[in-house]
């Protein structure tokens, strides 16, 4: 294998993984990638030091980078110290994910290696980061604009943004996913959670404020139903926050953490419920939007650019940050007033443009590798 046909995806915590989208993204890229014959190595983020780690995952070398679990320190730390490792790798290209990693891919770039970044969201917009770290991620989404030979943004909305901004081309390559053509029976959340199909509203992504679980618990809390809610996200490491959200349902029965969830939960949690609600104030492309569509879920979504571009109109929405508009939305859903937009052939429809194979190539291509 040539020099040219050997990459390196920097920016991610680790893969195989579900700590967030970039963690989906860089795992089915780089696993696709792969098998297309390309030389992967993914440089995961090692801050539990004395466990076995992982060296291979389909195909793809896993490097291990020391960082520590701070999360003010950890973003800095990995670029600092993968970006110097990777100036050994002999790579044609090195693919940075997300604002905070790309502060450092002017180093590789001044040594002649040719530098692809992915924006997968305005990450300093974020609530839960402090000083130190939204001057680094906005100095690496300026770092990233200037110097990155080519910019990939998650949304029309973002690269407008980049336009406007620095001046900047980016090219808009969306996130993939892939239609589940089957159905999975309510079995372990039966017997975990005593759930049942069409029983309960889902909310499933990480339990940060730009999310926006507020809102829906609000407005939740204000419907006579007997729908119950259910809450599936890490219930670890969330501080504050997830201490506001666990004090603002307590007391209503109806409402169910589940904690953080994959696999064959996370399939039945999907394909089961009555609706799937993504009420954030920010996103760059929501992984876990794409997610549901594939299950053929009926989605409530906030009314941000981001959301919209996804659901192209054929799935309801409610005014972002607005907890009375979500809960009238809500009651429509509970009446059966868009039952239309349920199902797999409606889905597939809307997720025509999120095709992995052709995203992997769009993705390739600007990597250059046969130059």
């Amino acid at each position: 294998m040539s020099r040219r046909h050997k990459i390196a995806m920097i920016g991610h915590k680790r893969i195989p993984g579900r700590e967030g989208g970039v963690e989906v993204v860089v795992e089915e890229l780089s696993v696709r990638m792969a098998k297309l014959g390309i030389e992967v190595e993914a440089y995961n983020r090692r801050d539990k030091w004395f466990e076995p780690q992982q060296r291979e995952y389909c195909g793809v070398r896993i490097i291990q980078i020391p960082t520590f679990k701070t999360s003010a320190l950890n973003a800095f730390v990995y670029s600092v110290l993968a970006t110097l490792r990777a100036l050994f790798g002999r790579y044609g290209c090195i693919h940075y994910h997300a604002e905070g990693p790309c502060a450092m891919l002017w180093l590789p770039k001044l040594f002649g290696i040719r530098i692809v970044a992915t924006i997968h969201g305005l990450d300093w917009q974020r609530a839960k980061w402090g000083g130190f770290s939204t001057k680094y991620l906005k100095l690496g989404e300026r770092v990233a604009a200037r110097f990155a030979d080519e910019l990939i943004v998650l949304s029309e909305n973002n690269r407008l943004y980049f336009k406007q901004n620095y001046g900047r081309e980016a090219k808009f390559i969306p996130n993939g996913i892939c239609m589940k053509e089957r159905d999975f029976l309510p079995q372990i959340i039966k017997e975990r959670f005593g759930l049942e199909r069409d029983g309960y509203i889902l909310f499933l992504a990480r339990l940060v404020p730009e999310k926006g679980l507020h809102y829906l618990i609000e407005a939740y809390k204000k419907i006579d139903t007997s729908k119950k809610l259910v809450i599936a996200g890490s219930l670890s490491g969330g501080g504050d926050y997830v201490n506001e959200i666990k004090a603002s349902a307590a007391g209503d029965e109806r409402i169910i953490f589940t904690d953080f969830v994959s696999g064959g939960l996370m399939d039945e949690l999907f394909d089961n419920c009555l609706v799937y609600v993504l009420p954030s104030d920010i996103e760059g492309m929501a992984m876990t939007l794409l997610e549901a569509l594939s299950y053929g879920k009926l989605c409530l979504v906030s009314d941000i650019p981001e959301n919209l571009e996804v659901v192209q109109g054929k799935m309801p929405s409610f005014r972002h940050g607005d907890a009375e508009s979500l809960r009238q939305e809500l009651i429509k859903v509970l009446s059966g007033d868009y039952d239309s937009c349920r199902g797999r052939e409606r889905c597939r429809e809307i997720l025509k443009p999120f095709n992995w194979d052709e995203i992997v190539k769009r993705t390739v291509s600007l990597y250059n590798l046969d130059d």
